[in-house]
């Protein structure tokens, strides 16, 4: 069995669907601290042929506390709104906004008070669905209750306890987590470095490495799953 292990982002980028195709169960890490300025509750859009980063405003979100204890703020102003409105702007001549629309709309709309975690989540599953990804998706916090652990003794003993063959982490955890640590517990251990092959963005030169909102506004179903394809294990 092929595991991998990821915090929940919000509507991330496409080489986060790559990690969910490559394995059997993709384990959604929402009971670890809350990352500052990463991906949780914010992601880049295409605006005027320029990276536009949205977020998601929050209450009480620290880095002391787990990522679902931090939920959707009661804002005033109504960031959906201005949320919808800028992606209105941004791709309604876009090939496929009308069909993505409702689908975005589902995961955003009145979900003050609700878990950031819960809204990531739904992001994702939302479009593992309807690119027709097979992968089972879980809640770490719903199955191993191991806070007792910490870094890499967290992630082997759900390697462990999955009976997980091979754990395959994104790129950057090549400076967190070793081959022959794994190896000790009969777990292969593979990184995943994912070719952000380019599709047709309007007529810009395309910019990589944004939302998977921007890749769902210019390719269908189909094309998208090729792009899933196109990375290697290391």
């Amino acid at each position: 069995m092929k595991l991998a292990i990821m915090q929940p982002y919000l509507f991330p980028y496409i080489g986060y669907f790559q990690l969910i195709q490559a394995v059997d169960k993709f384990v959604v890490y929402d009971d670890v601290a809350f990352i500052k300025q990463g991906w949780i509750n914010r992601n880049q859009i295409l605006l005027n042929k320029n990276k536009h980063m949205f977020h998601i405003p929050l209450d009480g979100a620290s880095s002391f506390r787990r990522i679902n204890e931090i939920y959707v703020s009661y804002n005033p102003l109504n960031w959906e709104t201005k949320f919808f409105k800028t992606l209105n702007q941004a791709y309604r001549k876009a090939p496929f906004y009308d069909k993505i629309l409702p689908l975005i709309e589902s995961v955003i709309l009145k979900q003050q008070g609700v878990p950031i975690s819960e809204v990531a989540l739904k992001s994702i599953s939302k479009i593992s669905e309807y690119i027709q990804l097979k992968t089972q998706i879980i809640e770490s916090s719903s199955v191993y209750n191991n806070h007792e652990l910490n870094g890499e003794d967290r992630i082997k003993d759900i390697c462990k306890r999955e009976n997980a063959k091979i754990y395959i982490n994104a790129i950057g955890g090549k400076k967190l987590y070793d081959k022959a640590d794994f190896a000790t517990i009969g777990v292969n251990l593979f990184f995943l470095e994912g070719e952000l092959k380019p599709y047709k963005q309007f007529k810009n030169d395309p910019i990589p490495g944004l939302s998977i909102i921007d890749t769902l506004m210019f390719c269908p179903p189909e094309e998208i799953k090729n792009i899933l394809t196109h990375y290697r294990l290391v």
